[in-house]
């Protein structure tokens, strides 16, 4: 049977679903259903729901992968022969065949987000299984998604063990490492870069969604959800630096490999040019030979030249990429040049589904928790059927991240629909939570429920650190973006085989406006009706004269 739910009705029960793991460390911001009167609850749901659409899209990745990883020689790793079959092909010698599998095979991408193109019916088929598995895990409800979670937060542990192990013995682990710890004192400098660090933050935590509170709303009253919400908070941050260290010192063997690789094609070039004997031209005697080759004969060098790569160890390490990027070309092409590399995909891949689908989990139990506590839904559909009509329509609409000019659109709900939003939605919170319910009030209830008093680092946190913190990051992204000017995209050029950027369309801009603006308004335009409702109750209720 399933445990009964805390009624939202009680003061002391209605916070504590609040705040069971939302105190402390920046989880302070979590509270929707205490300002869903002024717009927040809606707010919330509306992101976790704009979140469920695309998210999703990465697993239908993961999957495409994963089944593709039982393949010798695995797909990636060599580039295909042209139509006549008289050498590779251009698109994947212009760019590299890790890149060619990711835009060509697996997101077979559009040149600009105005050419749709069709529906790519592998990745649709991917994506169905994906929902299928997250309708499975939340059929019972979310108590049952719980349970799941331990699995799907445990066993990625467990791999990334495994590849720290595997990642520390590679060559140029330390190369990879030593970047890692070095600090970037241009890049500190850069407001975008704490801007991103804060929106990294809001996501690996949940904050200014719905997950946290659904699953905390199981927790006993008595929960010391202090010291629960300081631990998630440490070992949220152990694990970044954890995983870090795991994609630093794989990062650092593909850079070096492929630094490695571009000096030996050099010395093959300079060697069979001038005809030197091998052996003769080694990477460390390189910059010497170039310079004597190009002073005794100059005419012939200048003719080589042009073909001659300049080859930076650093140039290497600062191929900065991150996100989808990050996950399926970077690791995909340290991978592929590991021994027994069917192997290690499989693993990185299956832990790569794991982590997709714990998030998914937590983000759908966001929308099903609001949905299933309402009595004009619940009473009327079991929730099976609101879970299954939940996933059907994300399911629906992720369609449309299938076709060829999906990944663009991708890309537009992932910067666009919960990061400006969800600054706005924490900074309601925060002040809904210390100025609206009032600090003392919150503090007696902490007391009743942890059985000490709150101190006062928590009230300055509270207070005032967490508002002017939130209020400097809304300014950073708003300049950010005054500064950017138009809004860009990074578009796929298969001659060239490499990003070009290109200017958003006016549509595509009306939709970034639309998923911003939905969220947001959601605060404003309850606060407004609120403020209408009562005008009029206590209008009806007013005495006669």
């Amino acid at each position: 049977m399933e445990k009964e739910r805390p009624q939202w009705d009680n003061p002391l029960q209605f916070v504590f679903a609040c705040i069971s793991y939302a105190v402390g460390l920046g989880n302070v911001w979590r509270f929707p259903y205490l300002c869903q009167l002024y717009g927040g609850g809606v707010a919330s749901v509306v992101v976790s729901f704009f979140l469920s659409m695309y998210y999703n899209v990465v697993n239908a990745w993961g999957f495409w992968y994963l089944f593709h990883s039982f393949q010798n020689p695995l797909p990636w790793s060599v580039c295909p022969l042209n139509s006549n079959r008289t050498g590779y092909d251009e698109e994947c010698e212009a760019a590299s065949s890790t890149q060619y599998f990711w835009y060509r095979k697996t997101l077979n991408i559009s040149p600009s987000i105005q050419e749709s193109g069709a529906v790519q019916w592998e990745l649709a088929l991917c994506l169905i299984l994906a929902w299928l598995m997250v309708y499975l895990c939340i059929l019972r409800g979310t108590e049952s998604t719980g349970k799941v979670v331990y699995f799907t937060a445990l066993l990625p542990y467990c791999v990334l063990i495994i590849y720290l192990g595997r990642g520390l013995t590679l060559r140029g682990a330390t190369n990879g490492l030593i970047y890692m710890f070095t600090p970037k004192v241009e890049q500190l400098a850069n407001p975008k870069t704490w801007i991103n660090a804060a929106t990294q933050i809001f996501f690996s935590l949940g904050l200014g969604f719905g997950s946290l509170i659904a699953f905390a709303s199981y927790n006993k009253p008595s929960n010391d959800c202090q010291k629960h919400a300081i631990i998630v908070s440490l070992i949220n941050s152990a694990t970044s630096i954890f995983a870090s260290i795991v994609t630093f010192s794989i990062y650092g063997f593909k850079a070096t490999f492929n630094y490695e690789s571009c000096l030996d094609k050099v010395i093959l070039l300079l060697t069979n040019s001038f005809d030197l004997e091998d052996g003769s031209l080694t990477a460390s005697n390189l910059e010497e030979m170039k310079d004597y080759l190009a002073s005794t004969y100059p005419s012939k060098y200048s003719e080589v030249f042009p073909s001659i790569k300049n080859c930076s160890l650093e140039s290497e390490l600062d191929t900065a990429v991150q996100g989808t990027g990050l996950a399926f070309i970077v690791y995909s092409e340290a991978i592929k040049n590991m021994e027994v590399s069917q192997l290690w995909s499989v693993l990185y891949f299956f832990m790569l589904l794991m982590l997709g689908i714990g998030s998914m989990l937590g983000n759908t139990a966001a929308i099903l928790t609001p949905l299933t506590d309402s009595k004009v839904i619940s009473s009327h559909l079991p929730k099976e059927v609101i879970s299954g009509l939940v996933c059907l329509i994300n399911c629906a609409v992720g369609m449309v991240f299938t076709m060829e000019a999906g990944n663009y659109w991708f890309d537009i709900f992932n910067d666009y629909a919960a990061t400006l939003s969800l600054l706005l939605i924490v900074l309601v919170e925060t002040i809904a939570l210390c100025y609206v319910y009032g600090l003392r009030r919150f503090e007696s209830d902490l007391k009743a429920m942890t059985g000490r008093a709150l101190s006062w680092y928590w009230k300055v946190l509270w207070a005032g650190v967490s508002p002017l913190l939130i209020v400097s990051l809304f300014a950073f992204y708003l300049s950010d973006y005054i500064l950017t000017g138009t809004l860009q995209y990074q578009a796929w050029d298969a001659s060239q085989g490499q990003l070009v950027t290109k200017d958003y369309p006016t549509y595509a801009l009306a939709v970034i406006g639309l998923l911003v603006a939905s969220s947001t308004m959601c605060i404003p335009l309850g606060a407004l009706g609120i403020f209408i409702m009562r005008h009029l109750k206590r209008a009806d209720t007013a005495p006669v004269a």
